[in-house]
């Protein structure tokens, strides 16, 4: 499986789309800021939102496409799947 997500740093706080073959290794990185670069600087830790695919370059095509919206846009994604802007990674990591 190929995802794409979207992490946050809190409610409506800054938000970080990506793509990864495997969303608990990747979501861990970004909560505990393993890996240098934009999202350890703004401490985007909280899984907000993210959809399953099973080739990559369908995700990869959801990922540009998303990239390209408008940041309400993302809100309004985010909130529809969850409105509470819960940390979805304790779901996903079991």
């Amino acid at each position: 499986m190929y995802y794409v997500y979207l992490m946050a740093s809190g409610m409506y706080g800054t938000l970080y789309l990506g793509v990864t073959n495997n969303l608990a290794r990747r979501a861990y990185q970004h909560k505990h800021g393993l890996t240098p670069g934009f999202t350890s600087k703004y401490r985007i830790g909280r899984l907000v939102w993210f959809e399953a695919f099973d080739n990559p370059t369908a995700a990869i095509e959801c990922e540009k496409k998303i990239k390209k919206w408008r940041r309400q846009w993302k809100v309004r994604l985010i909130e529809e799947a969850n409105p509470e802007w819960l940390d979805l990674y304790e779901k996903i990591a079991m």
